[in-house]
């Protein structure tokens, strides 16, 4: 097909009929006259083609002839056995790796257990379970506030020690970054963009103070009457 050749010119220059062509193309040895003639057919195509006939044969042999009868048997034989190779199951290509591989993986057991000296012995390995690494609680809070209009602020931390000593900012002013365990912070109002340890906080509109309580785990509102605070 490569070389566009038609079949009837193959069949004018081998001599061989296009019936018996279309056999060894398809390997329907069964078609052929007998196991001679398929040798003779078969070597003279592949000359034709400019193929290696010699290995040509030497497959054919393989796969279709035995020693005790290259001539005697009937191609319509070889085909039937064809047949009945590919009914047989055949082990999967894999299959001699994947044994390799398991006896491989028995003999790195065995020498892992059996205890050095020669001993009868085995080893117990404790079972080692995955250690689950727990991420670290920072232990110290860190308040941003950056003021968005004018606001009150009073900022305490757990010692009672006034860190923004009741203060009122107003926009542009910079308003100190402070960090503690435990801070108390109390706003005239929501005009202040707030952030602690980097995240935003939401500073919810109230018609009083707003006041909250900060720590590493997170911030949350608490009344008036917590304490330490501002007077």
């Amino acid at each position: 097909m490569r070389a566009r050749i038609d079949m009837s010119e193959v069949e004018a220059r081998t001599k061989i009929r296009a019936k018996y062509l279309r056999a060894i193309e398809n390997e329907e040895w069964d078609l052929l006259p007998g196991t001679v003639y398929a040798k003779s057919f078969l070597r003279t195509y592949g000359d034709y083609l400019g193929l290696d006939s010699r290995m040509l044969l030497d497959e054919f042999k393989r796969r279709y002839e035995r020693p005790a009868d290259h001539e005697a048997r009937p191609v319509a034989a070889l085909g039937r056995e064809r047949e009945r190779r590919r009914q047989r199951p055949q082990m999967p290509t894999w299959a001699p790796i994947g044994i390799v591989v398991v006896v491989i993986l028995a003999l790195l057991y065995v020498v892992g257990i059996v205890v050095p000296g020669g001993g009868n012995s085995t080893a117990t390995h404790p079972t080692t379970l995955p250690v689950r690494t727990t991420p670290a609680v920072p232990k110290v809070a860190t308040l941003k506030l950056v003021p968005t209009g004018a606001v009150y602020v009073c900022l305490v931390n757990g010692g009672g020690t006034k860190l923004i000593n009741e203060r009122t900012f107003t926009a542009g002013e910079t308003i100190p970054t402070e960090r503690g365990s435990k801070l108390l912070l109390t706003l005239g109002n929501a005009s202040v963009s707030m952030k602690v340890d980097g995240r935003p906080v939401t500073v919810t509109p109230s018609p009083t103070a707003i006041r909250m309580l900060i720590t590493p785990t997170g911030v949350k509102h608490i009344p008036f009457s917590q304490t330490p605070t501002c007077p």
